[in-house]
């Protein structure tokens, strides 16, 4: 009898627009799936990877979803059992898709349910957030916070990091491109200036509150006018090939707006339906492949979803 507990997380778009490192929302068509189960001996071992073409860490010390693992084995004093994981990769790596979010966010879920006395949400997503940090070597939770929660998630600093839910408005949908390009989150973040004029600050201020408001008054058209990146795109998008092309035709083809998700190279555009996303995605593919010769993959999505859940899908690894 297979006794492994089977959880999923997943995927993000996170640095929504001029929410960078503060708006997350959990998409569905993408994430991680991981399987946990008891061992004798205490630790973390993780057993097998699939889907990952063989590039992510066997070691559970080094893959986050061993590193996140452990941390909450640590964070709640469990030490008569250890845990054997095994990971399932469906999100692409360095796809700005919240890849190593995901498989952090499965593993504490799935193991969570192992414990006698489960821990609280706040204590996995600290966990998770950490898994982050260990990968990265930093730890904001705009991706781990809308993979465990589900929704549309804004971020503040602490520990464990505060979030708070937004409401969607009715229908919005993401069209999603994910140009089969790669981009490291640490080249991205070191490209990012470490100071801003104030005139740059004070725009990007006005967009964040617009952009809350759009979604708490369902004001799309002030969703539309506050989906601007001030600060962190116009330096990043000089790695994804094909960029303004794409984004341009999203505009086009009507959506509210457009940008890239994480760090990139996936770029998002936010739409007032699905049947409207489904027909900007296409835009987006056909400008990439004009630009780059690549059609790249794409996905249409509520924005946001359901979060991490157990499940008992999955395949032998």
């Amino acid at each position: 009898m297979d006794d492994r507990i089977w959880a999923w997380a997943p995927a993000t778009v996170a640095n929504v627009g001029p929410g960078f490192d503060v708006f997350g929302f959990a998409i569905e068509g993408a994430g991680d799936r991981v399987a946990a189960r008891r061992r004798d001996e205490p630790g973390v071992v993780l057993v097998g990877v699939e889907g990952d073409e063989g590039r992510l860490p066997r070691d559970a010390e080094s893959n986050t979803a061993g590193v996140a693992a452990r941390a909450l084995l640590e964070a709640v004093g469990e030490t008569e059992f250890g845990i054997e994981l095994s990971l399932e990769k469906e999100t692409p790596l360095a796809s700005g898709l919240g890849s190593s979010a995901a498989s952090a966010v499965a593993a504490v879920t799935a193991v969570n349910e192992l414990l006698s006395s489960p821990a609280s949400l706040p204590v996995l997503l600290q966990c998770a957030t950490e898994a982050e940090r260990a990968a990265c070597g930093f730890a904001p939770a705009d991706n781990t916070a809308p993979s465990l929660l589900g929704g549309f998630v804004l971020v503040r600093g602490g520990t464990p990091p505060r979030v708070a839910q937004l409401p969607v408005p009715e229908g919005l949908s993401c069209a999603l491109l994910h140009p089969h390009q790669q981009v490291r989150t640490e080249e991205a973040r070191a490209v990012l200036p470490e100071s801003v004029p104030l005139a740059t600050a004070v725009e990007q201020w006005g967009n964040v509150a617009a952009f809350v408001a759009g979604l708490v008054q369902g004001e799309l058209d002030l969703l539309r006018s506050s989906i601007h990146d001030a600060i962190a795109e116009p330096v990043r998008k000089a790695n994804v090939k094909g960029f303004e092309e794409v984004s341009r035709a999203a505009l086009d083809a009507g959506a509210l707006g457009c940008g890239l998700s994480g760090s990139g190279p996936s770029i998002f555009a936010l739409c007032h339906s699905p049947a409207r996303a489904e027909e900007v995605v296409r835009a987006m593919s056909i400008a990439l492949e004009k630009a780059t010769d690549d059609r790249g993959d794409i996905l249409v999505s509520p924005v946001g979803v359901a979060g991490a859940r157990i499940t008992t899908e999955g395949s032998s690894v």
